[in-house]
């Protein structure tokens, strides 16, 4: 029994069958933090760790550091402490009681270090801790809390006697610290781990203002790209700025711009093609049932209307063939050395005569210079180029009228203008006149309105030279289509330079 997968499921393909799917946006993706509270977090963590290093670095360096510094104040202290003791043993000739006396009012004056006097055997004179004492059978002492936690200063004469040791070592601790050096260390750590909170809090506030700041401008480019993708081509940011996100912004808007100029354009170009196709399929279809039905006799006359309207049908697709080759790289660009003023020249020549059956002049100018003016181009497809020009400057321009053709050069390009004194273009309809297809109202009054396919292909041809078409145009009086194709190597205009030198 076959059962049915639910909506969404995948039919496994057969083994070696070749397989493809397409995934439309989700309209309600996973839950997950937004890039304000990502931003935030990451500002929290960072002064976290900077917190967690400074206190790293408090507890094995400064620590350490402080330690140093209790120990050799401490060391100073006995020192001082010793050679005061020093002369009250050589006034006193012995270690008498105004000597303990002064140990003990010493003693008194630093409450949390524990001070102890030894006479050379090691027996203890005096301690002022309260530790269990130990009876040594030589006197009494007191062991401090280990050896390396004592500093000691040997009680020397003036004569290099030594009469006893002064041992100093905090009490209750087996560094150095007293009590107040303690309390200063940690209160130190207290005061880093409030500073380290407040850099928190201060870190969180900022990362979300930041987050939001940014935020900001990439949540109105994402609302406005999904009114765009429902369907709204006329959304935009509104946003600008000379910033990553502002060019973003910028970026964003040129596209939408374009993608609704493209769409629009695609709709004419429907409804161009299906108009261009349209007339001569009636004409034909017209002539033909007029003839099966008797109206017309079916002679050579009206068989001719018919295949005019067949061969009109046939260049029409001709045209988008080779358009579409074109734009698809399909057709070969060879470029060449050649002789663009001989080139032109020749094209002038050949439609002279056509020129002038339909009551036209055609002009030649040659403004390079020289008899010979060499580019790196394709030759047939600069030909083609340039005969579409003339033909359209021939179609719009009225009996009695002119077209004139120039070359031109400027250091690095070579120019090929065709000028013509014909019906102008409107100064709005100018940046379309390279569309397929269009055409301005004025031109499709004429009869002899062209295909709309000629200006598409010559800016094909113009791109694959990496090259730039220049219009001029003004309404009554003409319009002047100017080639800018690049000369090309550089061997290419040295040769061209030293041609002109002679």
């Amino acid at each position: 029994m076959r059962h049915k997968k639910g909506a969404g499921a995948h039919d496994e393909a057969p083994a070696g069958a070749s397989s493809s799917s397409y995934n439309t946006i989700k309209p309600n993706p996973k839950p997950t933090y937004t890039y304000a509270t990502r931003m935030t977090l990451a500002f929290a963590g960072t002064a976290l760790m900077t917190v967690v290093v400074l206190a790293l670095v408090l507890a094995y360096v400064w620590t350490g550091q402080f330690q140093k510094y209790a120990r050799e104040n401490m060391q100073r202290t006995a020192d001082s402490m010793s050679s005061a003791m020093a002369q009250q043993y050589e006034s006193d000739g012995r270690w008498s009681g105004d000597a303990m006396e002064s140990v003990r009012h010493s003693a008194e004056l630093m409450n949390d270090v524990g001070v102890q006097l030894l006479d050379v055997d090691g027996t203890v004179l005096f301690d002022d801790t309260n530790l269990p004492r130990i009876d040594s059978g030589r006197g009494t002492t007191t062991a401090p809390p280990s050896a390396e936690s004592v500093v000691s200063s040997d009680v020397i004469t003036s004569a290099g006697q030594k009469v006893g040791t002064l041992r100093f070592f905090a009490m209750g601790s087996d560094a150095f610290f007293t009590k107040s050096d303690s309390a200063f260390r940690a209160n130190s750590f207290g005061a880093i781990f409030s500073a380290g909170c407040v850099a928190l809090v201060l870190a969180c506030l900022i990362g979300y203002f930041v987050s939001r700041a940014l935020t900001r401008p990439l949540k109105r480019i994402t609302t406005t790209a999904s009114q765009i993708r429902n369907g709204n081509l006329s959304a935009r940011t509104g946003l600008a700025g000379r910033d990553e996100i502002g060019q973003l912004a910028e970026t964003f808007d040129d596209m939408a711009t374009t993608l609704e100029r493209d769409i629009k354009l695609e709709h004419r170009l429907t409804s161009d093609v299906a108009h261009e196709l349209r007339t001569p399929l009636m004409a034909m279809q017209a002539t033909v049932e007029a003839m099966q039905d008797g109206v017309l006799p079916t002679d050579d006359e009206h068989l001719a209307t018919v295949a005019i309207e067949v061969r009109r049908l046939s260049r029409l697709v001709d045209a988008m063939l080779r358009l579409s080759r074109m734009e698809n790289g399909k057709t070969p660009c060879k470029k060449e050395s050649t002789d663009v003023v001989g080139m032109v020249n020749g094209l002038v020549t050949y439609q002279a005569q056509l020129f002038s059956d339909n009551g036209l002049d055609l002009i030649f100018e040659n403004n390079t210079g020289s008899k010979e003016f060499y580019a790196e181009l394709d030759p047939d497809l600069i030909r083609e180029a340039t005969v579409n020009l003339m033909s359209n400057a021939m179609r719009y321009t009225p009996e009695g009228g002119t077209v004139t053709v120039s070359v031109g050069k400027t250091r690095s390009d070579v120019l090929i203008s065709v000028k013509d004194t014909g019906i102008g273009i409107a100064k709005e309809d100018i940046p379309r006149v390279f569309s397929r297809f269009w055409r301005s109202d004025a031109s499709r009054e004429r009869v002899a309105g062209g295909l709309g396919v000629g200006l598409s292909l010559t800016k094909e041809i113009i791109d694959r030279h990496n090259g730039t078409i220049k219009v001029d145009s003004e309404e009554g009086v003409g319009t002047t289509f100017t080639l800018v194709l690049p000369i090309g190597h550089r061997e290419l205009r040295e040769r061209l330079e030293a041609s002109q030198r002679q």
